[in-house]
């Protein structure tokens, strides 16, 4: 009787140690869950912040959110984004009188053969052109038109369907964007390419590649940071959707290069007037000038801070002009501020250059001036 008793207890012993240690398992794991993961979960809450214990509980105490892990092939991306622009390039060889050859880039731009390029990209004067397309084949070319404005140069060839480039708005393009430069200027036709961003749009930057303004060549280019080389100029600017941000340009300002790119949209405007015989109608002003901002205001070298001041550095009035230009003529004079024309503000986003440029030959326009702190009209005649 007495064993069967003992048994019995220290069954029942056992029984009550198993149950404890199971609560002190349960309770471990709970108070860890609770812990790290329930507590702070309910302390994010606002109603629930403001308990003492929970702010505690939070302290030194980080919650990890799931995410997946995604690997992207950068090299194979950069393949498929420029697959379809690179099919567009061509390599353009000048042949000078004299024997001269040069290989420059270009890319099609209409169906049936137009070519852009950038005048640097080929020899101007006396030359003969054959272009090379990717899928190997040559063809001879004509030159269609050199638009002084922009320095774009046309070129055609006698073929259809042709993969060509399509364009952005390039007037959303803003400073950080990346882009994709493409050039075909070796021997043989092979496309290179660099990698880079838009720096900034330069608005008061004028292909005139002076100390001042032109009216008479393109003024609104955007920066590029990149490493470029001759290589690319006449080559387009890219975004990672493979369509073009405009094209790559270069001048010479203090025996320096400076490579930029003509946008998108000066080239579309451009294409149009080559497809439409005009280009050479574009209107002349001839005169150089100082587009005016905040910071030339701020200088106290002029009491506007926007509009176009007629310059030059000289400070002779035969200078600021071309001889006998439709500025001249029209009676304008060196230290003008030319504010609109025809109701068209003149500012750095809407450069004088910018505004001549829409006109044709034949045209007029009225000037609104300050002259001699006094402002005025005057009628010039393109």
């Amino acid at each position: 009787m007495n064993d069967n008793v003992e048994k019995f207890g220290g069954k029942k012993l056992i029984k009550i140690i198993l149950f404890v240690i199971a609560i002190f398992v349960i309770g471990g794991i709970g108070g860890v869950f609770s812990d790290r993961y329930l507590l702070p979960k309910i302390s994010q809450y606002p109603f629930f912040s403001k308990c003492a214990f929970l702010k505690k509980a939070n302290e030194n105490v980080t919650v990890i959110e799931k995410t997946e892990q995604v690997i992207v092939k950068e090299e194979d991306s950069i393949g498929r984004i420029i697959s379809r622009p690179s099919s567009a390039m061509v390599n353009i060889l000048s042949i000078g009188k004299s024997g001269l050859l040069k290989n420059g880039s270009g890319f099609v731009v209409t169906g049936d053969g137009l070519i852009v390029t950038y005048l640097d990209a080929i020899i101007a004067e006396d030359a003969a052109y054959k272009i090379f397309i990717s899928d190997g084949s040559e063809y001879d070319a004509e030159l269609a038109g050199i638009d002084d404005y922009s320095n774009l140069v046309y070129l055609r060839i006698s073929k259809s369907n042709l993969p060509t480039i399509s364009f952005v708005n390039s007037d959303e393009i803003e400073a950080g964007k990346k882009i994709i430069v493409l050039g075909n200027s070796a021997m043989q036709y092979q496309n290179q390419l660099a990698m880079g961003i838009i720096s900034s749009p330069e608005n008061t930057f004028n292909l005139a590649g002076k100390t001042v303004s032109f009216s008479d060549k393109f003024e609104g280019v955007l920066g590029i940071g990149a490493d470029l080389s001759d290589r690319f100029i006449g080559g387009p600017a890219v975004d990672y959707n493979g369509d073009a941000i405009g094209l790559i340009g270069k001048i010479k300002i203090d025996n320096q290069d400076k490579y930029f790119i003509i946008p998108a949209n000066e080239i579309n405007r451009s294409i149009g007037l080559v497809i439409n015989g005009k280009l050479k109608e574009r209107a002349k002003l001839g005169i150089y000038y100082i587009s005016l901002t905040k910071s030339y205001a701020a200088s106290g070298k002029s009491s506007k801070e926007k509009g176009a001041l007629i310059f030059s550095p000289s400070g002779i009035q035969s200078l600021a002009f071309l001889s006998e230009s439709n500025g001249e003529k029209a009676g304008l004079l060196l230290g003008d501020i030319i504010i609109s024309v025809d109701g068209k503000e003149v500012n750095p986003d809407n450069s004088l250059a910018e505004i001549i440029s829409r006109y044709q030959t034949g045209d007029k326009a009225i000037f609104h001036i300050l002259r001699f702190e006094k402002e005025t009209d005057i009628e010039v005649n393109f």
